[in-house]
């Protein structure tokens, strides 16, 4: 089969909205690298100056500039795979090229490797294999789930499937008997929250889009699940992508959008398919495009994927890098909802969040509300991974003890070992030890004990882990993934890093807490985002909890 031309690829995508991360994809995928030529056919087709060109594609991690470089194997080298072999892996793959990527979103699932738009796993270099994410396994507690409460149905990923179980009935009612205030309504007074990490009121966004003027209103899923620990996006796009594209209509309904973008992580090619496939599934049958079930309500979703950038999981981040620009993060005020993709109003929702209201106007306000606990509002999905015997995603109802979690439902950590710490919002709150693992799975609780649920991610260390190495790590990730934007975060990730390795600091105790203390104080007083004001916790409750082991740390 013939190469596409250049002129072919750049024709196939004039007039598309976000055209340059396809257009890079569809360069790189056809000559294994971006190469001189192919960026100046891209600088020139979309009238962006060829130096900011190169900055942008420079930024990710998975667009290169070196000859085939593409079609080497990349290998994760994130907290849990590292605990699973990750490094041994990557040294028998350095004989074919092998690099190390940060954390790829298959923490319940190591190791992933990519190669080329090819996702594989496994801990040995010659038994790697491609397979789908796993199934959340069932709950043993019995509780009724939202957002998995259909996805273990055969066939539910396929159209066929997601209509014989239910899927797109929350839709045909909201066109056929309810007004778009009604939708509005129904999501605001069930209390669902973004579930993305930032926990804002799904229904003050949409009403705040909906009331906010300028033409065309956009719908965005974030997808760019990048924070490492979380893998529950995955799961709902590889087993029930339909529920995602039906929420999304319904915030287009809602609030007048009439396009919609998935902003899809890259290190998920078997999900690009499936969402591909899924979409063209629901435009067949009428339920996206044009005249929506005769309704005369038009919504088109286009998929794009990223490339493999942590700080595009940033709302604004994401816009940016939609919009062709360099990926830093905004400045706000101005907000998304009312100056957004293409500064027009725009919803921009997480994944589960969406899932969760295809389910949520289907059966109800107070159903949702009744399922979680002491007065907390709805369900949460946890990605629970590391020194367990059962890692997965499992939904909770929110309010529900994460003792429980970690020992009942997910089995504990190995005979003889107990545990010594989690990470909280996958590394984002830090460590939780001792006494505050007695904590509800929610943000009140988890926020008392200094910490936050975010995203949902969990990561387990038992006793046999070095904690010092762990923290250090996980500050050396986020001083990789900074955008470098501002400098508290820029200067403050890669100076905390230095000192959990006992590169520099002070030698005695007190002046090393006050420096790392007053570091991560301006940190948070002072990053452009949620990256800056986060990795300060991984070394508070690493002073919190582990005081002992940083005294031996300075004192070496």
């Amino acid at each position: 089969m013939t190469s596409p031309t250049s002129q072919e690829i750049i024709a196939r995508w004039r007039g598309e909205p976000a055209p340059l991360l396809p257009l890079l994809h569809e360069f790189q995928d056809r000559d294994g690298f971006l190469s001189d030529e192919a960026m100046r056919e891209v600088a020139s087709a979309l009238k962006i100056p060829l130096a900011d060109l190169f900055g942008t594609v420079t930024f990710y991690h998975h667009f290169t500039r070196e000859p085939l470089r593409q079609r080497a194997p990349r290998v994760c080298t994130g907290p849990v795979c590292c605990l699973r072999g990750g490094r041994e892996l990557l040294a028998a793959l350095e004989n074919i090229g092998a690099a190390p990527m940060p954390c790829a979103g298959r923490c319940d699932d190591p190791v992933p490797v990519l190669q080329g738009s090819t996702a594989l796993a496994g801990t040995r270099a010659d038994a790697l294999k491609a397979h789908l994410s796993p199934l959340p396994p069932l709950n043993p507690g019995g509780f009724e789930e939202c957002v998995f409460a259909s996805i273990r149905e055969p066939g539910r990923s396929r159209i066929e499937g997601y209509l014989r179980t239910g899927g797109y009935e929350g839709l045909r009612r909201a066109i056929e008997e309810m007004h778009p205030e009604g939708v509005i309504h129904l999501v605001a007074e069930n209390g669902l929250a973004g579930r993305g990490g930032a926990g804002f009121p799904t229904g003050r966004k949409w009403k705040a889009v909906a009331e906010a003027p300028g033409q065309p209103k956009t719908v965005v899923c974030n997808a760019d699940e990048g924070e490492p620990g979380c893998f529950k996006d995955r799961a709902i796009l590889d087993h029930d992508p339909h529920a995602v594209i039906e929420g999304m209509t319904l915030a287009a309904y809602a609030t007048g959008a009439t396009r919609g973008l998935i902003y899809l992580r890259y290190e998920y090619p078997e999900s690009f398919r499936i969402l591909r496939h899924a979409i063209a599934e629901a435009e067949q049958a009428g339920f996206l495009g044009e005249n929506i079930l005769d309704s005369g309500f038009s919504f088109h979703i286009h998929l794009r994927r990223g490339a493999g950038a942590y700080i595009c999981g940033e709302e604004t981040s994401l816009l940016n890098s939609l919009e062709g620009k360099h990926p830093f993060p905004r400045n706000r005020p101005p907000y998304p909802v009312t100056h957004g993709y293409e500064n027009l109003p725009t919803v921009v929702n997480n994944v589960e969040t969406l899932a969760s209201a295809s389910h949520i106007i289907r059966r109800g306000a107070k159903w949702y509300r009744d399922l979680g606990w002491n007065g907390h509002a709805g369900a949460k999905v946890i990605s629970l991974s590391g020194d367990i015997k059962k890692p997965g995603n499992y939904e909770v109802p929110l309010g529900f003890p994460l003792l429980e979690l970690l020992s009942d439902w997910a089995g504990g950590p190995a005979q003889g070992h107990s545990i010594q710490a989690v990470t909280m919002a996958g590394l984002s709150g830090g460590f939780l030890a001792g006494a505050d693992l007695d904590v509800t799975l929610d943000e009140p609780s988890i926020r008392g004990k200094g910490s936050f649920l975010g995203a949902g991610g969990i990561m387990v260390f038992d006793d046999t882990r070095d904690m010092i190495e762990l923290a250090r790590d996980a500050m050396s990730f986020f001083a990789h993934e900074s955008c470098g934007r501002c400098f508290p975060c820029r200067i403050g990730t890669q100076r905390l890093t230095e000192r959990l390795a006992g590169e520099a600091g002070p030698k005695d105790l007190a002046s090393w807490i006050d420096e790392v203390t007053d570091i991560g104080r301006t940190m948070q007083a002072l990053s452009a985002c949620g990256l800056g004001t986060a990795a300060p916790l991984i070394t508070e409750s690493l002073l919190k909890y582990f005081p002992d082991r940083v005294a031996q740390l300075v004192s070496a």
